[in-house]
């Protein structure tokens, strides 16, 4: 849950270039995907600028 936080913290502190961090390579914003534990799960987050937040919807780790 930590790390979680922490990167939300990150992503949150990025402000406006938060669209364009994770995977959905090819375009920017709506929900972006970043992985977490070395590889072992990722977060789903939706960044969301003229708010000034970033919104995590998921995460998934695999066990």
């Amino acid at each position: 849950m930590a790390e979680v936080e922490r990167l939300a913290a990150e992503l949150a502190a990025l402000g406006p270039g938060s669209v364009k961090v994770g995977r959905a390579f090819d375009r920017e914003g709506g929900l972006r995907e970043f992985d977490i534990l070395g590889g072992r799960g990722f977060i789903g987050f939706l960044p969301v600028p003229r708010h000034e937040c970033v919104y995590v919807c998921n995460v998934t780790w695999y066990g």
